[in-house]
């Protein structure tokens, strides 16, 4: 499969060439309204069909890390078996601790591999606490601490297990990466818009939100042709089972997937959010502004409408907002869904 080049950006950007997004949550301060995180959302049927939207659900969008699990698919696919927890940790971005940092070495060393075969982009860790603990102990920017190591550790091992090239993995021509893109395209229904280069340095697919809302809710349900349910269903029951190896702690996704039963759920850089039920519904959200602190309340926001219990995810569908120490305000979803028209198309 040939993958087109990625464009280059233009020097100007047209207005009326820019998704039409629309204001899915707020930022109040004694009653005023403070700021507002405008985005596109969707979310699909079993069949893939999309329910709801708002904004630009067809504009395309980079997924950015919500692009992990169907990787992990394409290398389950491929050959690939891990046991559950580093299965989790190769559709994950983690948070550096300990347990991620020595699994991403467990993948390689179980191949027969070392650090060195690592190609992703070197950082501190990701969480908060794990960072801070890393470079109260001396630590440094690494590859294995990096929050994409998993991943790229489970890429490496996969290579291995075919005979292919460990290094240049990444090449968008590299079998595996080839893999990886039809696997992209088998799960979302659709042909990526554009290619580009993630921020770890794996390929990188401009898809849409519904596009990425259908492959999570199949994968959350374990569906796909007959010859890869299997794959599906390891990497969705690999997620369930281990969701601090999907994130970490104090991680707003990990939290997510242990207060809804059966529920794979990832975010992305740049404000995506993406989720699946066991049922096979899917929900994708990209917030337009590239922040995070919204993409989780306006993703409650849709799922308590498909029927998940409110009061189950009340910490996570609001944030305080403070004023000398104490709340004076409050970051939550808009009434968007009063504007949402359920959609009879397919795509």
């Amino acid at each position: 499969m040939t993958l087109p080049s990625p464009a280059l950006a233009p020097d100007r950007l047209d207005p009326a060439g820019l998704p039409q997004h629309a204001a899915l949550a707020a930022q109040t301060r004694d009653g005023l309204v403070e700021s507002i995180h405008y985005g596109s959302a969707a979310a699909t049927a079993a069949d893939g069909s999309l329910l709801l939207s708002a904004g630009d659900p067809r504009a395309p969008f980079y997924p950015r890390s919500a692009l992990k699990p169907l990787q992990a698919v394409a290398m389950v696919r491929a050959g690939l078996e891990l046991p559950a927890d580093l299965l989790a940790l190769a559709a994950a971005s983690h948070s550096g601790g300990p347990e991620h940092r020595d699994g991403a070495l467990r993948i390689l060393e179980l191949h027969g591999l070392g650090p060195d075969a690592l190609e992703n982009s070197t950082d501190l860790p990701y969480g908060v606490r794990e960072r801070e603990e890393w470079l109260r102990a001396g630590g440094t920017a690494t590859q294995l601490a990096q929050n994409c190591s998993g991943k790229h550790a489970a890429m490496a091992a996969t290579c291995v297990i075919n005979g292919w090239p460990v290094a240049g993995y990444l090449d968008p021509a590299h079998p595996l990466q080839q893999q990886v893109a039809r696997t992209v395209v088998e799960l979302t229904g659709e042909e990526p818009e554009r290619t580009s280069t993630d921020g770890c340095g794996t390929p990188l697919f401009a898809l849409t939100l519904g596009g990425m809302a259908r492959a999570f809710g199949r994968i959350a349900a374990g569906t796909g042709t007959a010859e890869s349910d299997t794959a599906e269903a390891a990497v969705a029951v690999a997620m369930r089972r281990h969701p601090e190896m999907v994130a970490g702690r104090d991680r707003d996704v990990t939290a997510l997937m242990r207060l809804v039963p059966g529920l794979v759920a990832k975010d992305g850089f740049e404000g995506v959010q993406l989720a699946g039920l066991p049922d096979g519904r899917g929900v994708a959200v990209k917030i337009s502004d590239g922040g995070d602190r919204a993409r989780m309340p306006v993703t409650v926001r849709i799922l308590t409408a498909f029927g998940v219990d409110a009061e189950t995810l009340s910490g996570l569908a609001t944030a305080p907002v403070l004023g000398g120490g104490h709340p004076v305000g409050l970051l939550q979803a808009t009434d968007f869904l009063s504007s949402i028209t359920p959609s009879t198309d397919a795509r």
